[in-house]
Parts: structure tokens; C-alpha cells; sequence
């Protein structure tokens, strides 16, 4: 038996990356995968390349850190399929700059999409969730909001603020039927960072203690395993992929 036969997922930035990874990975175990992203032409592509293989998924133009379309986008969801039983809040983007450099458009821009979109997706999901009973909602949080990373001033803030999110949230719906975990990956191959020159690739692995990059479909199994039956009593946590980097 498939591990989330007939679930319904939303995967938010599930059109590429790490995300579609994830997408693919949820229908090849029995999910109906609903993408919610803003890059049509991957979304539509990584839908097309579901449905090829058998499996069973659509795509939604969302901007996560607009309440109002993130309420619209579930509200039909819930219409269409009567629940939600899995979010995977991966969307997020960065805009690096050091304190100094930093702008205040920066700042907001990955405040907006980071963390108030994490807020938007729950805060319109769970409450069908709980009515339901069951919900397994997965952040992504990332390393550096363990230890900083220089130059990532908002993407840090943002990635610390979904660890605290993700307890806080374990605490009030847990008991509801709920769980709320995260996901802290660390260097992580997908092809945006593949199209790095080597030098720095190779200065990357070096720090990892397995010495190689992580691949996308590693995160996409740790999210697997957490949306799943087999994570049932796992709440709260936050779970570092990440090669040990973190040691």
C-alpha cells in the first residue's frame, strides 16, 4: 500500500526545485497533489509530468503572501475535495544582502513570502484540518536558522520564525488531530544551485561531514515520512537533513 494513498496535498512552490521534488514524490505514494505556486509554465510542467507517470495533480496560481488568494485557493480545494489532509509550506524566496546593504523592500519582500505566507497557508488550512480531525502540516525551516549565515539577515529571521512557529503551533492543534513539524535542510543540489561556479559548489560540500551535497528527493522523503501515518506521534519537532552540518 502506497504510505499516503488518497491524501489530499497542497504543496506550496511545489513547481520546482525542492518542491517539485516533493510533488512528484507525494503522487508516486498515492497523494492528489495541488501545487500552489506563481511560475505557471513549471507548475503546469511539473503537473504534466505527474499525470504522465500515472498520478494525479493540479496546479494553482498562488501568491502565499496575499491572504485573500491563499483563502480563495483552499476554499476551493475544500470544495473540490471536501479536505485538506497534508500542507507542505516550502514556498520561500531570498534576497541576500548584508545588515548594512540591506533595504527595507528586502527586508519585507522575504518577511512577506517566508514567514506572513507560512501564517496565510496554515491560518486558512488547519481550521478545515481540525474540523476534520486530522492534518499533518510541514514547515520548511533551513540550517541557517540554527547557526546564521552571513548576509541573510531576513532569510535567517524568517527561518529561525517558522522553528518558533512550528512549536507553537504543535502545541494548539496537536490535541485537535493536527501535527506541525519542520523540515531544516541544509545544502541542497537543485539546479538554481547546481548553476554555481565550482569552486564555491566544492567549498560547500567540504563543509558538509558526508562531504556531498543533499539532493531535493532527500528533503521530499523527510516530508514524506512526516506526512505520514508512520510520524504519527511526532509533533513539534524539527528535523535537520543536512548531512551534519550542524555538528
Amino acid at each position: 500500500m502506497k504510505r499516503i494513498e488518497n491524501k489530499v496535498a497542497i504543496i506550496t512552490g511545489g513547481a520546482d526545485g525542492i518542491g517539485k521534488a516533493t510533488s512528484i514524490r507525494f503522487a508516486q505514494e498515492g497523494a492528489i497533489v495541488i501545487i500552489w505556486d506563481l511560475n505557471d509554465v513549471k507548475g503546469y510542467d511539473t503537473v504534466e509530468e505527474i499525470k504522465k507517470s500515472g498520478g494525479v495533480a493540479e496546479f494553482v496560481r498562488v501568491n502565499t503572501a496575499k491572504f485573500e488568494e491563499v483563502e480563495a485557493a483552499t476554499n476551493n480545494a475544500i470544495s473540490k475535495y471536501g479536505r485538506i489532509d497534508i500542507l507542505i509550506n516550502n514556498a520561500g524566496i531570498t534576497r541576500d544582502s548584508t545588515l548594512k546593504k540591506m533595504t527595507p523592500q528586502q527586508w519585507k519582500d522575504v518577511i512577506d513570502v517566508n514567514l506572513t505566507g507560512v501564517f496565510n497557508c496554515t491560518k486558512c488550512v488547519s481550521s478545515h484540518m481540525v474540523d476534520k480531525g486530522y492534518g499533518r502540516i510541514i514547515n520548511t525551516s533551513s540550517v541557517v536558522a540554527l547557526y546564521g549565515n552571513f548576509g541573510q539577515t531576513n532569510y535567517v529571521a524568517t527561518k529561525a520564525g517558522l522553528i518558533g512557529m512550528t512549536k507553537t503551533w504543535g502545541k494548539e492543534l496537536g490535541r485537535k488531530g493536527v501535527t506541525v513539524n519542520a523540515v531544516a535542510p541544509g545544502f541542497i543540489a537543485t539546479e538554481m544551485v547546481k548553476k554555481m561556479p565550482e569552486d564555491v559548489l566544492k567549498a560547500m560540500e567540504q563543509k558538509v561531514p558526508i562531504g556531498r551535497l543533499g539532493n531535493p528527493e532527500e528533503i521530499a522523503s523527510a516530508y514524506l515520512f512526516l506526512a505520514s501515518d508512520e510520524a504519527a506521534y511526532i509533533n513539534g519537532a524539527v528535523l535537520s537533513v543536512d548531512g551534519g552540518i550542524t555538528l
